[in-house]
């Protein structure tokens, strides 16, 4: 018999071809815990002995946790209404949030996604999920019917709680009212300070009421520390030629394609909220041509892509610059650095991630 023929690899994907529709429905389910941190807890949070705050946020959340579950009946169906407006004083009862401030990659996501996992309610009891995404649910399901499906949650976890614009105060800071009158606790994190929300990116002394309303939710943990995703590794890998991210991405089963100036131009035709869809099924993404972002509102697109690839522990092959490149001296300098310098930490852990995928491309 004739020797059977080695299989031919398929192309590889591409995210430009990919514009998805994300039903209501499937928003609400997926206010989860994104799968990097679908098994994370208190016990495997690492703390640093030198960045005291650490421990102490972890006993605090821990204490939060627990208070959380004193609402619940013997069942485990119901709960006390801790912080209704006729509920006993903060005081007494705990406060009603919690909001983890720090610089990027001291394990906030971490911690917040800890707190998720230990509070004693049922799955659909409990929503997790990026600022963006719940501006998104808003949009999507509209305000009222976002304060019906989330007012009857135990917990409400806000990953990256960033404000970019006078709108998004107002909404939120009305829809996080509404629903702590409703008896949701609230949790929280973020690079800025609750009263310094917007600050450098609108006129925030115009909000400040609204601002000051937020902030009023929340007992503020400082987490201190250096970006663990670079404590202790060497430099970011180079990136690779055209030849090898090309290679790569015909090799290895489930990768994407994609010329990074075209990706960009994609992804000011795809909602945010719809980058998570748009990364299903993607093992690997290989891109070429990395360059320079244009402009702020290509940078700030970017941004959350590299946050759902983050969370999907996508690696990221690429060829051009450096990923440290990406962002010019003045967006490092301006009100969205922080939303920038995380991106860079990210996309250099997935690039390191990445390191096999160069090597496959050699395989023979």
């Amino acid at each position: 018999m004739a020797a059977e023929a080695p299989a031919v690899p398929s192309a590889p994907a591409a995210l430009t071809a990919r514009a998805p529709q994300v039903p209501a429905e499937r928003m609400v389910a997926e206010m989860v815990p994104p799968p990097r941190f679908a098994t994370v807890s208190f016990d495997n949070y690492i703390t640093d002995p030198g960045q005291p705050s650490q421990a102490e946020a972890v006993e605090a959340l821990r204490d939060f946790a627990a208070r959380l579950g004193d609402g619940a009946d013997a069942k485990g169906g119901r709960r006390r209404h801790w912080f209704r407006r006729e509920a006993k004083p903060a005081a007494s009862g705990g406060p009603r949030g919690m909001y983890l401030d720090g610089g990027y990659g001291v394990g906030k996501t971490h911690l917040l996604a800890s707190l998720w996992h230990a509070t004693p309610a049922a799955p659909e009891l409990k929503a997790f999920g990026t600022f963006v995404e719940l501006t998104n649910l808003v949009g999507a399901l509209g305000f009222q019917q976002t304060v019906k499906t989330l007012g009857g949650h135990r917990l409400l976890c806000i990953d990256e709680f960033e404000l970019d614009d006078p709108g998004d105060t107002v909404l939120v800071s009305t829809l996080l009212g509404k629903l702590v009158e409703a008896g949701v606790a609230l949790a929280a994190t973020s690079n800025t300070l609750p009263g310094k929300l917007g600050e450098g990116r609108f006129a925030a002394a115009d909000f400040l009421r609204e601002i000051q309303g937020l902030s009023a939710h929340f007992r503020t943990l400082r987490i201190d520390g250096e970006d663990y995703r670079h404590r202790g590794l060497p430099a970011a890998p180079a990136p690779h030629s055209d030849e090898t991210v090309t290679r790569a991405a015909h090799r290895v089963p489930g990768a994407s394609l994609d010329d990074f100036p075209d990706l960009l131009d994609h992804l000011s035709q795809v909602h945010p909220s719809r980058y998570g869809a748009m990364c299903d099924g993607i093992q690997a993404v290989c891109l070429t041509g990395v360059a320079p972002v244009p402009d702020q509102s290509t940078a700030l697109r970017l941004v959350v892509l590299a946050d759902r690839l983050y969370d999907r522990e996508v690696p990221v092959l690429a060829s051009g610059v450096p990923f440290d490149q990406l962002f010019s001296e003045e967006m490092l300098s301006g009100g969205y650095r922080k939303k920038y310098f995380r991106a860079i930490s990210r996309l250099t852990a997935l690039a390191r991630d990445a390191k096999g995928l160069a090597d496959a491309s050699y395989e023979r």
